[in-house]
């Protein structure tokens, strides 16, 4: 499962600490923590059971990324090892064996030019870095809010967003690159091919309502275990925060 929580302590004043004991995924990848971990130490951010790891963003509630598991990873990997990227807390690998899961959160543009500045400039390296694993004999399930919706599909405004951070050609060219390529495999996609199929809403007026979404929050994976892939559900009734939780389950044992 993939969430992008958008504030992890937002996220269990609205249950969804008691919604995932019920759910009980096997790894739970999360984005947008927007806390430090002193400052969730006890309560119910570590449920019984799994094994957790953080990495905060230097900013004090901004960014964050966490993975829970129910099995002990072999060890956890933090950071790109980029230092401007890495201060924002948006990467974190989870070992288990010959798999690696990820919880990502790349930047958005958003909010103006130099972030979307930042967000292209990690592109080159971070497409370089995917390739290198795509080589490296393991299996990876890179998971998390990409902020990069890939084709029309993907958008429910397509034709008047495509100026906007998020769904620029350049953006989802990468994307191309990434799965043409690089070999990834777009796991919902590949068990999903139906239109309005999104997993943020806007805030804003009736976005949710009216199911004007974008599908930025995504299980991308190596082929091996992508093959695996048995059924997919975007947990959209289940409001949390702007995104809808994303899980997959995969044929997978060690």
């Amino acid at each position: 499962m993939t969430a992008n929580l958008n504030g992890i302590r937002s996220a269990q004043r609205k249950g969804f600490f008691d919604w995932l004991d019920q759910q009980r995924p096997d790894v739970l990848c999360i984005q947008e923590t927007k806390a430090q971990f002193d400052q969730l130490e006890g309560g119910p951010y570590f449920p019984v059971g799994y094994h957790t790891a953080f990495v905060d963003a230097e900013k004090k509630g901004y960014s964050g990324v966490a993975l829970y598991s129910l099995q002990a990873p072999d060890e956890y990997i933090r950071g790109l090892g980029m230092p401007e990227i890495d201060a924002e807390g948006r990467w974190l690998e989870a070992r288990f064996g010959n798999l690696s899961v990820i919880s990502v959160y790349l930047p958005s543009g958003s909010s103006g030019e130099h972030r979307q500045r930042v967000k292209d400039e990690l592109l080159g390296p971070l497409l370089e870095r995917l390739n290198a694993m795509a080589n490296d004999g393991r299996e990876y399930v890179v998971c998390g809010d990409w902020n990069i919706a890939h084709t029309w599909r993907d958008i429910k405004n397509w034709r008047s967003n495509q100026k906007n951070s998020g769904f620029l050609p350049h953006e989802r060219a990468w994307l191309d690159r990434l799965f043409d390529e690089l070999g990834y495999v777009d796991v919902f996609r590949r068990l999903n091919d139906q239109p309005d199929q999104y997993t943020w809403w806007s805030f804003r007026g009736q976005a949710w309502a009216n199911n004007t979404g974008w599908r930025i929050d995504y299980q991308i994976a190596t082929p091996g275990i992508a093959a695996l892939a048995q059924s997919e559900q975007v947990h959209r009734s289940d409001r949390f925060s702007d995104h809808a939780p994303l899980t997959i389950e995969y044929d997978w044992s060690d």
